[in-house]
């Protein structure tokens, strides 16, 4: 095995079978720990007014904890995260050292996407007959992966109560049309053709083909400029200042100058 992974050059750790398999879960639960971390953290700071941005850096600065996986959101998903969790709290149970802070890790993560959807309605009133867009629907930018993504939650959710939903995503449309839970959705075939005539625009997953959109043009296309962005891609003052009601994760909602 040596052998196989030499011309990667990258470290090698020579374990038991046992140690390896808890390895694979451990890191990934861990990563998992972050995120929910974070997104804890980003409920108190929207009752403070302090800025889960401002705070994911400061804490980001010491080495020991690191930037990454700091990033409030609406939670995580994908094929190892939610898998590897499940697992992990699975085997601890067997041997019977329950690992109760993982299900604490689960239950932040499932309760961040109500808490979303709840500012949502608290915004809009009722769902039914809103024409909302949602961009993005793969469970991270770069793939067309769809497995556990919180974001064709989003769109089920908001679907199931009377919703007019009108989808964009770069990469997993295809994927996307075979979920039986968001086939009325209306698919399109970019994301200002998703934003037109939108009462709201949701921002559910984090491509950089979003955050260098011109702003200006979306205001334009949408009925009315109400932006819920559940990865914090734009900044508070510049969405008030182009004239949006902007919510965000961990940050306070700003309405127009």
């Amino acid at each position: 095995m040596k052998k196989v992974y030499e011309p990667f050059m990258a470290p090698i750790l020579v374990t038991d079978i046992s140690s390896a398999e808890l390895i694979k879960h451990a890191a990934n639960s861990f990563l998992a720990l972050k995120i929910s971390y974070i997104n804890a953290v980003s409920a108190i700071c929207e009752a403070s007014g302090a800025d889960i941005e401002k705070v994911a850096d400061g804490i980001g600065m010491d080495r020991r904890i690191g930037r990454n996986f700091l990033n409030a959101g609406i939670g995580y998903g994908g094929s190892c995260f939610p898998k590897d969790i499940a697992a992990f709290i699975t085997i601890s149970e067997k041997l019977g050292v329950p690992f109760s802070l993982l299900k604490e890790v689960q239950r932040i993560n499932a309760e961040q996407k109500e808490r979303f959807l709840k500012s949502i309605r608290d915004t809009l009133w009722v769902l039914r007959e809103k024409r909302i867009a949602v961009w993005g629907l793969t469970f991270k930018p770069d793939t067309d992966d769809i497995r556990s993504s919180v974001a064709i939650d989003l769109v089920a959710d908001m679907l199931r109560e009377g919703a007019q939903v009108s989808v964009y995503d770069p990469k997993g449309m295809e994927r996307a049309r075979e979920i039986p839970e968001i086939k009325s959705a209306r698919f399109c075939e970019n994301a200002l053709a998703a934003a037109d005539g939108a009462e709201a625009l949701v921002i559910a997953t984090e491509w950089a083909e979003f955050a260098n959109v011109d702003l200006g043009v979306v205001k334009e296309k949408m009925t009315t400029p109400i932006v819920f962005d559940g990865r914090n891609l734009f900044d508070p003052s510049t969405m008030a200042k182009m004239g949006f009601r902007y919510h965000s994760v961990g940050r306070t909602p700003v309405t127009p100058d």
